[in-house]
């Protein structure tokens, strides 16, 4: 398959096909990313090991998944988005199942740091695969954000069912297989010439000024340590906040413990595509800064309340987390050249998912010395206000966005020649 600028412009069939396959894999990423933390309260039993020493086990993959990601979108950039996601599918697979045949804390480890490589693979390739292919960005990045959830929602009902029913090590084979599959189906596809590489954006922007860049880079690099590590440290202690605090309500078992993380991340599905909906028809700034601003008093709330309540709060909280993603990715794809993207994005996930090992041993500190969360979510509180803070600093982008309401008339850009694009 040819990989050149030179080569013809992708069918309509690739570029379908394209955003189909990077739906899917930001689902399976979060799945696969996510199924220790809540595979870890079965091994608390059966290897006789205390939760803040099982949990430090996943340290190495979560601090890969950020530090991957910048060689990931490099070659992305440089080599081929479709080529670099086959890779990311077979790598996650591959760690998952390696997971699954563990036989000790050590070769889990290992394990899980394949599973971290392969996963820090997905966001900025993947991101920037979907920005290539999508005319409608804005509904695009909508669905998938809705996969994305669906992936953090379903990670945790999945691993305690299958731990469950079948074991911990049916937690990580069953996805790990899945992923596996996709990726031969995925490089079949490539050798076969159906799904190609899109080299310039179906929908051309403005170029904003180098002063806007560069205050939206050092803005947005604030905003997104801030929201990685609410995220991570969202993400790992919501099982186990469960767990302590609605325990008895929910039957002591992991399977009931993963339906209840399951629901609350489900609520936040239709707040994604609401935030597409609203990046495509309003101010990037504006949305973004109102979902961190709306985070400040939900944070506070988890850290003090239980029963029916905590559910509640931790629910707004991700909806408002998962509701900002649509506008954060345009605005950083606004202010970055399209030849750059990928390694734009893996930036953004040096970043934010390299926050994943400061949160997790954040989280097992405060576990450690407390026994509770409750100083965990009042920091993450202040965290949120510190990026709404730094939000209103952003540059106002409705001014260099073709089509926004406030925006001066202008004539319109003319799109390359290529072919229709999937939404």
């Amino acid at each position: 398959m040819s990989m050149s600028p030179s080569a013809a412009p992708p069918s309509a069939l690739s570029a379908r096909l394209s955003v189909g396959f990077a739906w899917v894999g930001h689902s399976l990423m979060h799945i696969t990313a996510a199924l220790y933390l809540t595979v870890v309260l079965a091994l608390e039993g059966e290897w006789k090991l205390s939760y803040d020493d099982l949990i430090r086990l996943w340290t190495f993959g979560a601090f890969l998944i950020g530090l991957g990601a910048p060689l990931a979108g490099w070659l992305g950039d440089r080599w081929s988005s479709a080529g670099m996601m086959a890779v990311f599918f077979l790598l996650t697979g591959g760690g998952a199942v390696a997971c699954g045949l563990s036989n000790g804390p050590q070769a889990l480890m290992w394990s899980l740091a394949v599973l971290g490589l392969g996963a820090s693979i997905y966001h900025p390739v993947g991101m920037a695969w979907v920005m290539a292919n999508a005319a409608n960005r804005g509904k695009s990045m909508g669905y998938l954000g809705l996969f994305g959830t669906f992936g953090v929602a379903t990670a945790a009902v999945i691993a305690g069912s299958l731990t469950q029913w079948f074991g911990w090590r049916a937690a990580f084979l069953v996805p790990g297989a899945v992923c596996v599959v996709l990726g031969v189906a995925l490089a079949a596809l490539l050798a076969l010439g159906v799904v190609e590489d899109r080299h310039a954006d179906v929908k051309p922007q403005p170029a904003p000024s180098r002063q806007d860049v560069v205050r939206t880079f050092f803005v947005l690099s604030l905003t997104m340590v801030c929201a990685g590590l609410i995220f991570n440290a969202m993400q790992v202690v919501l099982p186990k906040l469960f767990e302590a605090r609605l325990g008895d309500l929910l039957g002591g078992g992991t399977l009931g413990v993963g339906g209840l993380v399951t629901a609350v991340y489900l609520i936040a599905a239709l707040p994604q595509m609401i935030g597409g909906a609203l990046a495509d028809r309003h101010s990037l700034k504006r949305v973004y800064i109102l979902c961190q601003l709306v985070q400040v008093p939900m944070m506070a709330a988890v850290a003090a309340l239980s029963g029916l309540p905590l559910v509640v709060a931790a629910a707004l909280t991700v909806i408002a987390s998962q509701t900002q993603i649509p506008a954060e990715n345009m605005l950083l794809a606004q202010y970055t050249p399209d030849k750059h993207r990928g390694l734009a994005f893996g930036a953004k996930y040096i970043l934010s998912f390299g926050a994943g090992p400061l949160a997790v041993q954040l989280v097992a500190v405060v576990y450690e010395r407390t026994g509770d969360f409750t100083m965990l979510y009042v920091g993450l509180s202040l965290l949120a206000a510190v990026a709404f803070a730094a939000g209103l600093l952003l540059p106002d982008d409705r001014k260099s966005r073709p089509g926004a309401a406030s925006a001066p008339s202008s004539a319109p850009v003319p799109a390359p020649a290529a072919a229709p694009a999937a939404e």
